[in-house]
């Protein structure tokens, strides 16, 4: 347990400096959209550069490990969606809630903090999670938050939610680098080196300014008078994060079951996926869509606030020693 701590620690404590670092002023709000385009459109496309590029396709693609992680996800959605149905909610906030309890943040903390758990071997499943999250759990939850009534206009939001993900540059890059890794393609040293120190700069600005935006949500909220009732937000946290991996280790220890091509190790980076806390950018696609956006913040921070303890104790339950 004090190894796997060890390694969590610096991932937790980097989101509650860049807390601090926005709540006491030292970080005006006015810099965090500057360190999210950072992140979100040079270092973690170079982060997921170098694994797509150093992870085989046929692994990206895995049938049995997406099929898992998508039954997951999906059950997830429509279980929460039925577990929080109330009339204080509106379809857009059960929709948004349930996307942030079933989309973990594995792009700004899971590859970073599972690979350094399990090892390089681990960022292949660990990206497969964030294409069918961008694709499909997200494109799912966000038709239902703007579907109108009928069919068409289900499918008609269903196909804006789609290109919406494909507008965003995290799959282009593990794209783009499956594509140079089949090929065998070397980068010339120069370009190498630059793809290098963005990607090692991805982790901790995305750490950092996990806790700006967890700031900045809070007092915002605060000073619009949003008062969010915990029976709102806690049991969507609890869903995130024990509900959601118990549900993927049972799906997939009964894929292993039937004979699925999915290793234990595979399993175990899977479940520590799901484990993660909430992804922060659901509080922006809230905004964008006009739900509750106290609420979502209120989730998003719970979870990450618990996780350490939750997702630590995991690890250590599944990680075999040495």
């Amino acid at each position: 347990m004090f190894a796997v701590l060890a390694t969590t620690f610096p991932f937790f404590a980097l989101v509650l400096c860049g807390w601090l670092a926005a709540q006491r002023g030292w970080l005006p709000d006015s810099a965090i959209p500057g360190l999210n385009g950072f992140v979100l459109f040079f270092a973690l496309p170079c982060l997921l550069f170098r694994f797509g590029r150093d992870t085989p396709v046929l692994q990206l693609l895995n049938p049995a490990l997406l099929g898992v992680y998508l039954a997951a996800a999906l059950a997830l959605v429509f279980l929460t969606l039925r577990l929080t149905r109330t009339t204080a909610l509106g379809m857009k906030d059960l929709a948004l809630g349930a996307l942030v309890a079933a989309f973990p943040n594995t792009g700004f903390m899971g590859v970073p903090l599972i690979v350094a758990l399990l090892g390089p071997q681990a960022g292949g499943v660990v990206i497969s999670t964030i294409l069918a999250d961008l694709f499909v759990t997200s494109s799912l939850c966000l038709a239902l938050a703007q579907a109108g009534p009928g069919l068409r206009a289900e499918r008609a939001a269903f196909v804006q939610s789609l290109k919406a993900a494909a507008s965003n540059p995290l799959p282009w890059a593990i794209a783009a680098g499956a594509l140079v890794g089949t090929l065998g393609v070397s980068l010339p040293g120069p370009l190498n080196k630059t793809v290098a120190m963005l990607a090692e700069a991805a982790s901790p600005v995305a750490l950092f300014t996990i806790g700006a935006v967890l700031s900045r949500s809070g007092r915002s909220n605060r000073a619009a008078g949003r008062v969010t009732p915990a029976s709102h937000y806690l049991p969507v946290a609890a869903i995130k994060l024990v509900l959601h991996p118990m549900l993927v280790f049972a799906l997939g220890s009964a894929a292993q079951a039937l004979g699925a091509p999915l290793t234990p190790s595979q399993l175990i980076a899977l479940t520590l996926a799901a484990a993660l806390p909430s992804a922060s950018n659901v509080s922006l696609l809230a905004e964008r869509y006009g739900a509750d956006t106290g609420r979502i913040a209120r989730i998003i921070l719970a979870s990450t606030a618990l996780a350490f303890l939750s997702f630590s104790g995991l690890a250590a339950l599944l990680i075999p020693a040495g």
